[in-house]
């Protein structure tokens, strides 16, 4: 094993780490295959780009509005014993879209319900996932930690959405519900058999008035934190949509499959894995690396919406699930190692409201502006939002004092 292989993978010499980063790989790949059986599902149940964005908007609209909550809980309570509670709850909607399926009785209201219920679970469960990692591995393995869950995230891609392929060509979507709910016991499993001495737990918030409200002054008043909130709110909305342009390149674009639409979800996810083992060995988060990581966000989805051909952009995919899992990381590890340890679970779910909760924003509007101009349009607009983003921070930390040496980095 390298010696920058073996900085990658750190976090994985913790044993409570070792332990969620099993349970999360199992749990991620059945999410990823609902996530794709679902989208599927709406494609042939409608044929509709505004259904399909509708279903991601749904997904996650919950976060935008409780994900703050989400995060009070976070910092009251023990995180391990949030995501206890949240890990059964989230496999209940699955074996409904399992049931129905089989019943052959779903309809796409029921399909809408049962993700919004899923996602009122997620505003919970997200952020004190998101502030448990620094709790597994302690700060100075934080960069690391949250790299290799994003590789956690791109390995689900890649083995859900193939495994969702095959079963839905077998069997049909419902299997792959079914599959998802089991999955849940393996993050609950990786949960119970942690040592809890060997945590690192923040103490828990005290009840205060207006908690909420001090969590949005606290990011206000950091350039630290303000500015990479910022930029993932343009990116967030406008550019994170893949779940929505994906299966319509697959459906519309390329006129494809299951099959086809899982290959690019593959595509993307291979390249995101490469991108977090970077960031992951790079061990350091800065300024200049999220302006950079957000610039070529921009210029390589430009470059992915001209593609000519199916095979063309599959190639593509791959460096654009690099930068993408670089900016988003970036962020990520940024907010935590500048956040004090009270604010934490309030300051991720921030984090979680505008990185997954402004998709009710953006994904029916892509999905919208796919309908009436192609996927190829909704791509483009990701593109340029990514590119305006990073305009917009480069001039905010310049006028916040900070030294960016993009010169420097580009060579690099």
């Amino acid at each position: 094993m390298t010696a920058a292989l073996r900085r990658s993978v750190s976090s994985l010499s913790v044993p409570n780490y070792r332990r969620y980063f099993v349970g999360q790989v199992i749990s991620v790949s059945g999410n990823w295959m609902q996530l794709v059986a679902q989208m599927w599902l709406i494609v042939k149940l409608t044929g509709s780009g505004v259904a399909v964005g509708l279903t991601a908007g749904l997904q996650f609209a919950p976060i935008l509005l409780l994900g703050a909550w989400g995060g009070l809980v976070a910092d009251r309570f023990s995180k391990r014993r949030v995501l206890m509670v949240t890990q059964p709850l989230m496999a209940l909607p699955a074996v409904a879209l399992w049931a129905l399926v089989a019943a052959g009785t779903v309809e796409p209201w029921m399909v809408y319900a049962l993700v919004f219920v899923r996602g009122v679970v997620n505003a919970f469960d997200n952020p004190a996932r998101q502030s448990f990692v620094i709790e597994l591995v302690g700060p100075e393995r934080v960069v690391n930690a949250v790299s290799l869950n994003s590789v956690i995230v791109q390995a689900g891609r890649i083995i859900g959405p193939a495994a969702a392929g095959g079963v839905i060509a077998l069997a049909g979507v419902g299997p792959c519900f079914a599959l998802n709910a089991l999955s849940f016991a393996a993050m609950l499993v990786a949960l119970q058999r942690m040592d809890a001495r060997e945590l690192h737990p923040a103490a828990p918030a005290q009840r205060a008035p207006h908690e909420l409200r001090a969590a949005l002054g606290y990011v206000g008043r950091s350039p630290a934190l303000w500015i990479p909130l910022g930029m993932m709110v343009v990116i967030g909305t406008l550019t994170f949509n893949f779940q929505v342009l994906l299966p319509l390149l697959a459906s519309q674009t390329w006129h494809g499959t299951a099959a086809t639409y899982a290959l690019l979800t593959a595509a993307m996810a291979v390249g995101s894995v490469i991108g977090a083992l970077a960031s992951g060995a790079r061990g350091r988060v800065s300024p200049t690396i999220l302006v950079v990581a957000a610039t070529a966000f921009g210029a390589v989805e430009l470059i992915a919406a001209l593609a000519p051909s199916l095979a063309l952009q599959v190639l593509a995919l791959v460096p654009l699930g690099a930068v993408s899992v670089t900016f988003s990381a970036g962020v990520n590890s940024t907010m935590q190692l500048n956040v004090a340890p009270a604010m934490r679970g309030r300051v991720m779910g921030l984090y979680s409201m505008v990185f997954l909760g402004s998709t009710p924003i953006g994904a029916p509007l892509v999905g919208w502006l796919a309908e009436i101009g192609g996927p190829r349009a909704g791509m483009a607009l990701g593109g340029a939002a990514a590119l305006v983003a990073a305009g917009l921070a480069i001039v905010a930390y310049v006028r916040n004092g900070a030294e960016l040496g993009l010169r420097r980095a580009v060579a690099a």
